[in-house]
């Protein structure tokens, strides 16, 4: 989902926090600045739950916790945004009824939409991720076809590997792997585009 930018509405944190308890849409928090977050495509939301789903699985018995977007992740004490999935394994992020926000988000999962989404992922919002010290994997999955790109924090910087249909994905800092099939289970995204197979 992206963040939609309309008139600035400028606001703190706590009465962010007070806008969420209420509204019935979602809203990111940049900088003191609040933008409504927009809806989603049912292949959209399928990935998402997909991913969701199959990381749980993957995770196994680990003290790891995986959100989908209802979450906010804290990405600085001026920065909120809502993931499509998110995963920390961080014990002050343990399910709680008194919590509504992440504070170390460790893999964060981004599900391309339209072309304004994806420039938002992979600029601005990518932008905002790197600035996260907790942040070690940013995974982009694509929606034109069956392609998933993971940006991963490393001594040098950021490096991107990117996953076709018949790969599974390497998340190293949860020691997990993923089927990309298995994140487009139920959709109708195909495997090639244009006739010209993923790569």
């Amino acid at each position: 989902m992206v963040a939609q930018s309309s008139q600035p509405q400028y606001m703190t944190v706590d009465e962010w926090r007070e806008l969420e308890r209420h509204s019935d849409i979602k809203h990111e928090y940049i900088d003191g600045q609040v933008y409504a977050m927009a809806g989603a495509t049912l292949a959209h939301v399928q990935i998402s739950a997909n991913a969701m789903l199959a990381l749980r699985s993957a995770l196994g018995n680990r003290a790891c916790y995986t959100y989908i977007s209802d979450a906010a992740a804290r990405l600085s004490a001026t920065c909120y945004t809502y993931p499509d999935v998110v995963v920390t394994c961080d014990e002050r992020d343990r399910p709680s009824t008194k919590l509504r926000e992440v504070q170390a988000p460790r893999v964060v999962i981004e599900v391309l939409s339209p072309k304004s989404t994806e420039e938002y992922d992979r600029g601005e919002k990518f932008g905002y991720y790197r600035e996260c010290p907790t942040v070690q994997e940013y995974v982009l999955v694509n929606t034109k076809r069956q392609l998933v790109e993971v940006f991963r924090r490393s001594p040098e910087g950021w490096m991107l590997q990117v996953y076709g249909p018949d790969d599974e994905v390497e998340l190293t800092s949860l020691g997990v792997h993923v089927p990309v099939a298995a994140l487009y289970e139920l959709t109708d995204v195909p495997e090639v585009q244009g006739g010209i197979r993923a790569e």
